[in-house]
């Protein structure tokens, strides 16, 4: 597929162009609450949304919380100023999102987008909207982020391009974070081709993020793909006889090598561990009087003002604020925290082995998209669970895409790509090839927007 940007800068636009396109936003995000926010003043170049934890002056940026309801920043994030440095791309809204980056599903926010193919089923998460007004809308891409695979999933649920970059390459001022160590502001589009042009236009170094401090990326193309086969076995067996036939069709230019790493497999635990002690500090600020939904009851004291205030907070919040601060007490924090970092850092060595010498290949979610209904009824660990392969990469800040290559009973499927660090255009070189090659097609039935 060639850039959708390029080829906007091609086509001759009607007159009544963006306000025919923004009604016709607003009329699917009754359906489908892709969007928080609509600029209706979205009156030239190609359109670009961000994620509701990145910050867009003027505009409600609330994180999928009720924490921050009517939160509008008096200032742009480092990306959102890049975005909108030039006139070639216009802001046409905040997309949805699970609470603070808290899910997998999309489901833990007041009320969660819905998948681009079927109203019925969860469109992914955290960055759910990003996916679905990528699907919805054709000429449109999203500035999204990542913690442990909050991009390349709902990218995958809605049949687009999901890209996440290495860490440090992008900068996260005007982020509100999750886990800051984990973190990562990428792009969601319907083509390689844009995610690159978005990249090269946000990415860079910020004196404003000292922990923005890649600047070089290169493009080193590598002839092997390790699958890890006991990781794969996990995945549903239909997701399975797909990723097989992928892997099939890429054997005609690339060595497949199955292989098992006992360490990847490991990562969810660690993972959950280190994010949920670093959100219960991040959110520790949000008491509902210096920051966080203001609370006027001044009358109460101290411990019943903050209690209240807090209870703004969903189920998965308080969930991971109560692990995290029980994590990061003195009695257990060798236990469970010092633990989770040494296995992190044996998770970067044994991935960085393998990137050395070729590309790690997986299905990107271990399951096709479930009804909002069933996700509701899963279990915590069983939520957990399904970011077993996207977490590795996050977990050690590797760059890695999500690109769509086939359906399921109607549904699209993503495969990951993962390459070593600052070496994110060779990956997205490989799905560029892939989509020449394959001629992928949307399928979804939202009509072109």
């Amino acid at each position: 597929m060639a850039s959708y940007i390029r080829e906007f800068n091609e086509i001759e636009k009607p007159k009544d162009y963006y306000e025919g396109l923004i009604e016709g936003i607003e009329k699917l995000n009754g359906t489908y609450d892709a969007f928080n926010v609509i600029n209706k003043s979205a009156r030239t170049g190609f359109l670009f949304s961000t994620k509701a934890n990145i910050c867009v002056k003027g505009f409600e940026t609330d994180a999928g919380s009720k924490m921050l309801k009517g939160y509008v920043p008096p200032f742009n994030a480092t990306v959102a100023d890049r975005m909108l440095a030039k006139k070639d791309f216009s802001f046409i809204g905040v997309t949805n999102m699970d609470e603070f980056g808290f899910g997998t599903f999309g489901i833990n926010t007041e009320i969660p987008a819905k998948n681009a193919f079927d109203s019925e089923y969860v469109a992914g998460g955290s960055s759910s909207g990003s996916a679905v007004a990528t699907a919805m809308i054709k000429y449109h891409v999203s500035v999204a982020e990542s913690t442990g695979g909050s991009i390349a999933a709902p990218a995958a649920l809605n049949g687009v391009v999901g890209f996440t970059p290495t860490y440090g390459s992008v900068s996260r001022y005007g982020l509100i974070d999750y886990a800051n160590s984990l973190d990562k502001i990428g792009v969601m589009a319907r083509s390689s081709e844009d995610a690159r042009i978005v990249f090269d236009r946000i990415r860079g170094r910020d004196d404003y993020d000292t922990t923005c401090s890649v600047e070089k990326i290169s493009s080193e193309k590598k002839s092997r793909i390790f699958v890890m086969d006991s990781m794969l076995s996990k995945a549903d067996q239909k997701v399975r006889g797909a990723f097989e036939r992928l892997l099939d069709r890429l054997s005609r230019d690339y060595s497949v090598e199955h292989v098992d790493s006992a360490t990847m497999e490991k990562a969810i635990a660690p993972y959950y561990i280190i994010a949920m002690a670093e959100a219960s500090t991040n959110l520790a600020k949000y008491t509902g009087y210096k920051y966080g939904a203001m609370s006027q009851d001044f009358y109460k004291q101290y411990n019943e003002f903050f209690t209240d205030a807090r209870e703004g907070f969903g189920i998965e919040a308080k969930r991971r604020i109560l692990l995290g601060t029980f994590i990061r007490s003195e009695s257990v924090k060798d236990k469970y925290y010092a633990k989770a970092l040494a296995i992190r850092s044996m998770i970067m060595h044994e991935m960085d082995r393998l990137l050395k010498d070729g590309y790690i290949l997986s299905p990107t979610l271990p399951i096709t998209a479930p009804k909002i209904a069933d996700a509701r009824k899963l279990s915590p660990v069983e939520n957990y669970a399904m970011d077993l392969f996207t977490i590795p990469p996050n977990l050690g800040g590797f760059p890695h895409i999500s690109f769509p290559y086939d359906y399921i009973d109607g549904m699209p499927l993503g495969a990951q790509l993962v390459t070593g660090h600052g070496n994110d255009y060779a990956i997205l070189d490989f799905v560029k090839e892939w989509e020449s090659s394959f001629n992928y097609t949307y399928k979804h039935n939202l009509g072109e927007l």
